[in-house]
């Protein structure tokens, strides 16, 4: 590895996320810009993993690569817990060639595969996509990820409120998730399920099982 400063030049996989909140408009920054910044923070520290800019849009790397699909879910539970937003994402998958002290400063395949995809978004109408440099790996995981954003870009907030407690802790009961909440058990499973949440975690699995297949 090569130093020049406190930024370095590196070689090695990684997952980037582009962003942005839609419908910002429609609220206050301050009823979803702490919700959004709590979830980047799950992923690392600012400016150097994540950054927000130009108001309602954010980058976000992962070391992991294979925790994108997973973050990416979060973050949307995050913002869905409020009303009449939600969340725009590109994933790019690939190598990160230069960090520099903040992410915005960075480059890499991984982000020009992110940035690029994240363009084209808008006029797909679609909430979220990857990108990587294998087409069969992209058009496999977009079509898990059109079919899951069926449910997902229908959540509810207090489904979203659900979803993101049961990422948080994937061991507990519902009934526990429901002492958390202060709802019935019943109340839980039934937000699951309108939440398709166990689908959701399946294309999450297939996520990490296609990475490993196309990747390693």
């Amino acid at each position: 590895m090569e130093y020049a400063g406190n930024s370095a030049y590196i070689w090695y996989m990684v997952a980037v996320i582009t962003g942005d909140i839609v419908h910002s408009r429609k609220l206050s920054p301050a009823s979803w810009m702490k919700a959004l910044k709590e979830a980047l923070s799950r992923a690392g520290s600012s400016p150097k993993d994540w950054e927000i800019f130009r108001g309602d849009s954010f980058q976000l790397m992962l070391n992991q690569p294979e925790r994108a699909f997973w973050m990416a879910t979060y973050i949307k539970a995050s913002v869905k817990m409020c009303k009449h937003i939600d969340v725009r994402m590109a994933i790019g998958l690939g190598e990160a060639a230069y960090l520099g002290e903040r992410i915005t400063e960075s480059n890499g395949t991984a982000f020009s595969f992110s940035g690029s995809r994240f363009e084209r978004l808008q006029k797909e109408k679609l909430l979220l996509a990857i990108q990587t440099a294998n087409p069969e790996f992209d058009a496999e995981m977009n079509l898990y990820f059109r079919l899951c954003l069926i449910a997902m870009n229908h959540w509810t907030n207090k489904a979203a409120e659900v979803v993101k407690l049961s990422l948080e802790h994937p061991d507990a009961s519902q009934q526990q998730l429901g002492k958390k909440l202060h709802i019935q058990q019943h109340a839980v499973s039934k937000r699951l399920k309108t939440a398709y949440f166990q689908e959701v975690m399946e294309v999450e699995k297939r996520f990490r099982v296609n990475l490993s297949k196309y990747f390693s």
